[in-house]
């Protein structure tokens, strides 16, 4: 038989029980959907997260203590991170940040309860590629003064002051009046941190007003080193551990305090969203098992109910593997026809959930062909068991049957 009167024949099985045919598809169509539509969901979350992380500035390397070790939250001070802007090579700036117990923040007949504050050295701007939109930022001269001025987040500004400039305007926060002198352009949400909605003070006094008083000395959470470039971070990174290592007097080998870049960060995410990944695609793979189930089960029954039809064929001349191919061919349509429209609906699916949703998705070139070769395997797979028996039917046995 020539193979076009083959695939002939195998539509026409197909479309004689047009509801049936559906049905049988219609587990391969969910199955490659799913996958699709989760490896969408799970790119979409790892890119949302390097976004996040890259969105605290470029190049940037934190230098942060140790932290569930006793001793270790003080291990950074601010001297530490003069030391690494006057003696490390390869970079353009370094700022140190404390974050200080969050404070009531009363301004213009409004007040604000559980603020977040951050203290920070004059470089913050620049080293955390965050710019001031209106007014500017606190220089050095008054960090060293201890100058009672702030700048707000954006949302914040708003919401102390509507549309009125809150330039030269005065806050209370806690107990103490400040002079707003600029205010943050919009960064929104990075990495769980509302950045609009903060208060920026020099650091120096923070460190006096509203830190614990058990902590001596000028203690920072954090240091951001700004590297010139990609190429020169590798270099000063070892530049920062020897030189903080050798002012701690610990051994690089096992230092009181971390150095990590972007990249570190971003990795040690992707590894959670690893087995997230990975969970995801075992439920699709399962679902895709499961449409090659019921189509290995429909082709069954199909081979039963058409067992006079195939002892004709045979009777006609049809060879074993006329019938094999019939039967496997209508098979791997089924499974096609359930990968194509499974394609459709995981892109569609992925971009609806995408813009209905709050999680972000990405469609995975990859998945495509991987989802529709995945459908034709699991054809070829779940067909061939039902194929072979329509093959080895004796064409006598067959005609007899009612």
């Amino acid at each position: 038989m020539k193979l076009s009167e083959i695939f002939s024949t195998a539509w026409e099985g197909i479309t004689l029980n047009k509801v049936r045919s559906f049905l049988t598809t219609l587990g391969v169509i969910i199955g490659v959907a799913s996958v699709i539509i989760m490896l969408a969901v799970s790119a979409g979350a790892e890119a949302a997260i390097a976004e996040q992380i890259n969105g605290l500035g470029a190049n940037l390397i934190i230098v942060s203590p140790i932290r569930g070790v006793p001793g270790a939250a003080r291990t950074l001070v601010l001297d530490d991170a003069l030391a690494i802007e006057k003696q490390v090579v390869g970079i353009s700036g370094v700022a140190a940040e404390q974050l200080p117990p969050p404070q009531t923040v009363k301004a213009n007949n409004v007040s604000l309860d559980s603020i977040p504050m951050i203290g920070t050295t004059a470089s913050f701007p620049s080293v955390r590629d965050y710019p001031v939109a209106l007014g500017r930022y606190f220089n050095s001269d008054e960090d060293e003064r201890k100058s009672k001025v702030v700048v707000l987040g954006s949302g914040l500004a708003k919401d102390l002051f509507g549309d009125e400039s809150p330039l030269g305007q005065t806050v209370t926060i806690g107990t103490t009046k400040f002079t707003v002198m600029g205010v943050m352009s919009r960064k929104g949400m990075v990495a769980d941190v509302d950045y609009d909605g903060r208060v920026y003070l020099p650091i120096s006094i923070v460190i006096q007003k509203y830190m614990p008083t058990t902590l001596s000395g000028h203690v920072v959470r954090t240091i951001y080193v700004k590297a010139e470039s990609q190429e020169k971070i590798s270099s000063v990174i070892t530049q920062i551990t020897s030189l903080t290592a050798t002012r701690h007097e610990v051994l690089v080998s096992k230092p009181d305090f971390t150095v990590q870049t972007q990249q570190d960060i971003i990795a040690t995410q992707e590894a959670t969203t690893a087995a997230f990944r990975d969970l995801l695609a075992w439920v699709a793979g399962v679902s895709l098992v499961v449409g090659g189930i019921g189509i290995m089960n429909i082709m069954l029954v199909s081979v039963t109910e058409r067992t006079r039809e195939i002892g004709l064929r045979q009777a006609l001349g049809a060879k074993p593997a006329d019938v094999l191919l019939q039967f496997l061919i209508e098979a791997v349509i089924l499974s096609l026809v359930g990968g194509i429209v499974g394609v459709l609906s995981g892109v569609g699916g992925s971009y609806l959930f995408g813009s209905l949703g709050t999680m972000r998705t990405a469609i995975v070139p990859l998945s495509i062909p991987l989802a529709f070769g995945a459908a034709a395997a699991v054809g070829i797979f779940f067909g061939y068991y039902p194929a072979t028996r329509a093959a080895q039917l004796d064409p006598i046995d067959a005609l007899r049957r009612e």
